[in-house]
This record gives C-alpha cells, structure tokens and sequence, in this order.
C-alpha cells in the first residue's frame, strides 16, 4: 500500500518554511500531494494555476525522494484527503498559536473521518517566523525577502509588486 501524505494550504506564496516541512515529509510518506487550496477566505496575489506551479518548481528536485503531486481543492480538506487517497494529513507548527488552531483542526477532522491521521512537523527554527502574509507585506513596502523564499518565488513577487 502507497502511503499518501496531504500537505494543504495556501501557498500564498510558497516559502522556505512550507520547503522545509516538504522536505521532511517525504521522508515519510511514498506520495505527497501538496493540496493548494481554492478558497481559504483570504485573498490570494497569486492565481490557483500560479501557486500550483510555482509549488511544481519550487519541489521539482525532491521528486527522486518521493512522488509529489501539486493539486487543487475547494471545500474541506479532509474531503480532499479522503478523495485523493491519502492517510495522513502533513501538517507544519510554528508556535504555540499554531497549536492551538492545529489542536482544534485536528479534533474535528477525527470526528469526520477516523481513518485519516495528522502528522505535525516542527518548523525550523530558522522558518518559524516566516508567513506568506509577511513575506507579501515585506515586499510590497521594499523589504528584502531573500531569507525567506527561493529566488524563483522572490522574482515572482518582485514582479507582481513591480519591482526588479
């Protein structure tokens, strides 16, 4: 039996805190499916189709460690796992805050489907303070966001600000 991981969110844009929980997680799993949500309730910068491909580049050379798959979804995540096939959901804690919001996920997502387990990985300590919210803040007042995003994803912002 394959073991699938779902690792969703955002991806608003992908940065090296989400890179490194991916890196870990397929160490895991044989397939992980990085769920790129539809509709979070934020608005995003990027388009689904641009953070879906951005998220293809951005863990292309991990691609020889496990099979990953970049999909998008609307709804419930734990539909979206169920649907996709998937285990285990992956899933990245910062602080405590984080915790307390993964905690409260996690215990409605056990009511709705028992057989579908979340797996936490500890940020990096070097990435516990990354948000997309704050790398999009970042640069769109100047700041340099080159600690936390590749250079593929810092020229994609860089662009979308209007900047070079």
């Amino acid at each position: 039996m394959t073991r699938t991981g779902l690792y969703p969110g955002s991806f608003d844009p992908i940065h090296n805190g989400h890179l490194d929980i991916i890196g870990r997680a397929v160490k895991l799993v044989d397939k992980l499916v990085i769920g790129v949500a539809v509709d979070t309730g934020k608005s995003a910068l990027f388009t689904l189709e641009e953070r879906m491909e951005i998220a293809r580049e951005e863990t292309a050379h991990l691609k020889d460690q496990a099979e990953i798959v970049v999909h998008g979804y609307a709804g419930l995540t734990i539909n979206a796992a169920r649907s996709l096939g998937a285990q285990f959901l992956v899933r990245g804690l910062r602080a405590f805050s984080d915790f307390e919001h993964e905690f409260q996920l996690t215990s409605m997502n056990q009511q709705l489907d028992r057989d579908i387990e979340t797996v936490f990985l500890m940020a990096d300590p070097h990435h516990q303070a990354v948000a997309s919210r704050l790398v999009k803040e970042i640069v769109s007042m100047g700041g340099d966001i080159t600690p936390f995003v590749p250079e593929g994803v810092k020229r994609r912002l860089m662009a979308k600000a209007g900047q070079r």
